[in-house]
């Protein structure tokens, strides 16, 4: 009797206390912005190879309903046609200046468009994102001023996919209200140029991570949301491989980044989940524990991506892919990887 009041009342506690997590997956109301403010913004695109993904992006552009002041691509050193494509669509096209010895590409691309921008506003965002309709005005409708990021709504289209399930949930988790996500981030150039932009974290491979603290050292206040209705991109498409090696791509070196208060919340959701797993095997009633969080799984996933309720309803095997590839992180492949022909050293 005592086993089964223990695992009842730490299953209830630890289910409770996921809810924090799950509100951080909410969709903020709309605030004043939205589309007077549309045509101040310069829309900064960081490219290298990206021809299969840009038109996708242009397109959901052209088709906002009011264009934004420019829209700006810098070619990192393509050798796939990714100026060309870019160019066709309307894009002021940038070629990127060799990329120093102390800097990452992406960086180093998002600083020069910056530096080459004309709008009020800055919006960077990833090739591989895409707009959904009516979207730009809604993420500027948000817009509480100062730094923003919104996090894609993650666009599943293979069975493989869904092995993403817990790394998209824990980044947003972990990163929202007050990190930066850096698929899509919002600033005015005052304070982007005031807190030193992109050149502060030129050797970061997580550069979101760290720009936070630095817009946050500079008074420049920090805020981001999921991007439902928003934004959405497709990660990884190549195979299960490519999904891998991007996970492992220095994860571990953003949670080490994670604030305390938010790390132990999330430990106490994974411990919640393995209670779940565990409570069949010990009490008679303990598949309702396992249910319980099945179903807030399916929630949460549904919130940033149309990700499969299975992958919520059988969540063990999406949490031990997590955790093996987590774990691998750790190690020398998640210290150094090469990402599009590029060494990198986290």
């Amino acid at each position: 009797m005592g086993q089964e009041w223990i695992i009842a009342g730490v299953g209830v506690v630890q289910w409770l206390a996921s809810l924090r997590l799950l509100a951080r997956l909410a969709i903020p109301l709309a605030g004043a912005g939205g589309r007077g403010m549309t045509r101040e913004v310069s829309i900064i695109i960081p490219a290298r190879n990206e021809a299969a993904n840009l038109p996708r992006l242009l397109k959901s552009i052209a088709a906002q309903g009011v264009q934004p002041r420019e829209v700006i691509v810098v070619d990192d050193d393509s050798d796939d046609g990714t100026a060309e494509i870019a160019a066709s669509f309307g894009a002021r096209v940038i070629p990127s200046r060799p990329l120093p010895s102390d800097w990452r590409g992406k960086s180093w691309a998002c600083a020069q468009g910056a530096d080459a921008a004309e709008g009020r506003l800055l919006l960077f965002v990833d090739a591989d994102c895409r707009f959904e309709e009516g979207g730009l005005d809604v993420i500027l409708s948000r817009y509480p001023g100062g730094a923003f990021a919104v996090c894609p709504y993650h666009s599943v289209e293979r069975i493989y996919e869904n092995l993403s399930a817990f790394f998209n949930l824990i980044m947003v988790g972990s990163t929202a209200p007050l990190g930066l996500f850096g698929q899509c981030l919002l600033v005015d150039g005052e304070s982007y140029h005031r807190a030193g932009g992109y050149y502060t974290v030129r050797a970061e491979i997580l550069e979101n991570v760290k720009i936070a603290s630095r817009f946050r050292a500079a008074g420049v206040k920090t805020y981001s949301v999921a991007g439902r209705g928003m934004i959405s991109f497709r990660m990884y498409p190549d195979g299960i491989a490519s999904l891998i090696e991007g996970w492992t791509k220095g994860f571990a070196s953003g949670a080490a980044a994670t604030p305390l208060p938010t790390l132990v919340l999330i430990s106490a959701w994974i411990g919640g989940l393995i209670l779940g797993i565990v409570a069949p095997f010990v009490v008679s009633w303990g598949w309702l524990v396992y249910l319980a969080f099945a179903l807030q799984c399916v929630v949460m996933l549904r919130r940033i991506g149309n990700f499969s309720p299975l992958a919520g309803l059988f969540y063990p095997i999406v949490l031990l892919f997590y955790l093996v590839v987590f774990v691998r992180s750790l190690g020398p492949a998640g210290k150094k990887a090469t990402w599009k022909g590029r060494s990198l050293h986290a």
